[in-house]
């Protein structure tokens, strides 16, 4: 199918509104922070390839170990690789999204990330012959206070729900599943989210609603996150808190590497690889064979990761038929 409506223009207001909203948050959590200020990078794809980002960066604060708010407006031709990831045969592509991953420095504070993006693939004739919304929000704590995941999913179910009461239940069903370290028998990442990829218009009104699905979402994630965050960050810890978080950031590190289909894809189409890799932790730990305590803290938190739960009371099966549970 190929699309008739001027895409420069609707391009242009993609990209308008990402940056905007990467103002937005690094000004919020620069303010929450109190101490660290994010730092700018503005690069430009090597050799001339199209295109270009600004990575910002905070590291070392009062609340925030290390996080980046990173956006990018790239393009070019589809090379061989890339025809082979996307399977679809298409001449030319532009991509532009904002990607952020904040790691915290208490381990009662959750690890959170978020992605907002938009796809187009053309032909020969520079005819838009495909185009995809993706995105999501999820959160990885260390500790686990079931108001705080309740919070976070109720907060994007608010957001989604104008959109049709069908799509938070499926998004969700998604983001469990795809946050998983399967190698981890199935082992969730955190407790979830909201996560969709492939949002493919049929028209221009159709272009429009996933639009503003897109800024309903990323206009939420302060609303999300940064409650939880002052709720949690003056709670007191010892080296056992750190220990345990720095076991999971290793989860995190993990999945990343492992099953993370934007990294790979980044990192196999030689994308700017400071900025792909800006979302590992400063600091993890991987202990031989480590169990928690049964009926710690940190097994509660470990025993909410091995099945998927419906924090809200919204029953669902996700594509592989495994029902999730509110128990």
């Amino acid at each position: 199918m190929k699309y008739k409506t001027e895409t420069k223009e609707f391009r242009a207001r993609w990209i308008e509104y990402i940056h905007q909203l990467q103002d937005t948050i690094c000004s919020a959590l620069e303010a929450e922070d109190g101490l660290a200020k994010f730092a700018e990078d503005e690069w430009e794809r090597a050799e001339g390839k199209g295109g270009g980002g600004l990575t910002r960066t905070i590291v070392q604060g009062n609340v925030f170990e290390k996080g980046g708010v990173n956006t990018s407006v790239v393009y070019g031709k589809v090379t061989d690789k890339m025809r082979g990831l996307l399977k679809q045969d298409a001449s030319k592509w532009f991509a532009c999204g904002l990607s952020l991953v904040i790691h915290p420095l208490n381990p009662y504070v959750p690890t959170v990330h978020a992605n907002w993006r938009y796809f187009e693939l053309y032909d020969e004739d520079d005819n838009v012959c495909d185009r995809w919304f993706g995105g999501g929000a999820d959160l990885t704590p260390y500790y686990l206070f079931e108001e705080d995941a309740i919070h976070f999913h109720l907060t994007f179910k608010n957001a989604i729900d104008p959109f049709g009461n069908h799509i938070y239940p499926e998004c969700k069903a998604l983001c469990d599943e795809y946050f998983t370290n399967t190698h981890r028998n199935n082992e969730m990442r955190g407790i979830g989210g909201v996560f969709y990829e492939h949002l493919r218009p049929e028209d221009d009104a159709e272009a429009e609603r996933l639009f503003a699905f897109q800024q309903a979402n990323g206009d939420n994630f302060l609303q999300a996150y940064l409650p939880i965050v002052q709720k949690r960050k003056n709670n007191a810890y010892t080296q056992k808190e750190i220990d345990w978080q720095e076991i999971r950031r290793g989860r995190y590190v993990e999945f990343n590497l492992i099953h993370d289909r934007g990294t790979l894809f980044g990192l196999k189409t030689n994308g700017r690889t400071e900025s792909i890799l800006m979302s590992l932790p400063p600091r993890a730990k991987w202990l031989y064979d480590y169990k928690p305590i049964e009926g710690s803290e940190e097994d509660k938190l470990l025993q909410a990761c091995l099945c998927p739960k419906d924090w809200l009371g919204i029953t669902v099966s996700n594509k592989l038929g495994t029902e999730i549970t509110n128990k």
